[in-house]
């Protein structure tokens, strides 16, 4: 199937290849490492959760508030590759340097920084869709890259992996092994976005104007205030919002949830890794799925299906439950993500879509900020993990009621 893809098509997916490393580094390896740092300071379980999810709130908001900007500028002609080869630079330098760190408000305060300019990669990388491939074949193109993402980032995963848990062995202590850890991450996201920053050409843009950084502020605003007129893409944003915050939210505190509950770390990243390899042939099946079946009913499979996944980890106390959870993690993820991006691509004007993913991106991670806000408040006021975890079912229902009404909406 690779083989069938324009040299800009594959050059395009091997950056999913890349930073899907170091996301899911996020999700499994730096929760554990925070959780050890923190408990040298005396957090407890519930501490340790709301904290870490008080970060990634962080994170996103950050990016809610400038990915909008950014990816207006990048819009402009000449502008989103440096911008895009910036963000790829500067995050991977902050990923290997969180591997220096011992302190753990340090190590949040990194994290943030790091997982900031992570997401606004996505946003320069997943407007430049529209440029490398034809819209027939957005489906499939975008559900090969996270794909090959999901199985690709399991390679430096294993290495990280063995270095941690089989260290000791060889005279690596502990921090060593950290240290390696997020140095392999760093390297093998900023090599595989080589690739893709020699070919790309930005073929769909904006004549650029004297005051380009002026222009966008105002172009944004524009956007926003006839959002409304474009009834389909208004209720699109709203229920992308709704949905994606339960995605972003169990990706984000799934390993933290995990530890909080007592669970053994090394079958937590096992699990996790087991969520990788599962959502490879998953997310290859939802885009050949989306070839003979509209993807607006795939999509809404895949939002009932999370529901589903938000109810279950409600009860969720075991090792076997956990492992469950994650098998059924990795058959919906890659599909929701990557239609969603296909089917934005599909809906936007091609010539503005760095300005519409920011908008997307708004939704995206104003809606994890929101998730991971509601689970770590409501964890801490209830004194009750689980009941935390309960509230993300909520956004779902609502994820629902809004999509019936986009495919209605004309």
């Amino acid at each position: 199937m690779f083989t069938k893809l324009t040299k800009a098509e594959k050059d395009w997916i091997l950056y999913d290849v890349g930073n899907s490393a170091f996301i899911l580094l996020v999700s499994t390896v730096m929760p554990l490492y925070f959780n050890s740092l923190a408990e040298k300071d005396g957090l407890s379980s519930v501490s340790y959760l709301a904290y870490w999810g008080y970060a990634a709130s962080a994170a996103t908001l950050c990016v809610a508030f400038l990915g909008p900007v950014i990816g207006t500028i990048t819009d402009f002609k000449g502008f989103k590759k440096p911008i895009f080869f910036a963000s790829v630079l500067v995050g991977s330098l902050l990923c290997f340097m969180m591997g220096f760190i011992s302190h753990w408000l340090m190590f949040l305060i990194f994290f943030i920084l790091a997982k900031a300019v992570y997401s606004s990669s996505i946003i320069f990388y997943d407007s430049m869709l529209g440029d490398i491939t034809t819209e027939e074949r957005l489906d499939s193109v975008s559900s090969l890259g996270y794909a090959w993402g999901y199985i690709g980032s399991c390679i430096p995963f294993v290495l990280s992996l063995a270095v941690i848990l089989g260290g000791k062995k060889i005279g690596i202590s502990g921090s060593l092994a950290m240290t390696i850890a997020f140095t392999i991450t760093a390297i093998w996201w900023f090599v595989f976005s080589l690739p893709l920053l020699k070919t790309y050409k930005q073929t769909h843009y904006i004549e650029n104007t004297k005051n380009a950084i002026a222009e966008s502020f105002k172009r944004l605003g524009n956007t926003l205030k006839n959002a409304t007129k474009h009834k389909k893409i208004f209720l699109f944003l709203i229920s992308f919002f709704f949905y994606i915050d339960g995605v972003y939210t169990i990706i984000d505190l799934a390993t933290a949830y995990g530890t909080a509950l007592g669970l053994d770390s090394t079958s937590l990243l096992l699990a996790l890794l087991l969520t990788q390899v599962v959502a490879f042939p998953a997310a290859l099946t939802f885009g050949r799925l989306a070839q003979k079946f509209d993807t607006t009913r795939l999509i809404l499979i895949c939002i009932f299906a999370y529901l589903g996944i938000a109810i279950f980890a409600i009860f969720l106390d075991t090792q076997v439950e956990f492992w469950i959870l994650a098998v059924c993690v990795g058959l919906f993820q890659g599909g929701i993500q990557a239609l969603s991006r296909s089917y934005f691509t599909k809906i936007i004007p091609a010539e503005q879509s760095g300005e519409y993913f920011g908008l997307m991106d708004i939704c995206g991670k104003g809606a994890a900020f929101l998730g991971t806000a509601s689970v770590s408040l409501v964890s801490q006021v209830t004194g009750s993990i689980s009941a935390g975890v309960g509230s993300i079912a909520i956004f779902f229902v609502l994820g629902i009621f809004f999509f019936i009404k986009t495919i209605k909406a004309k």
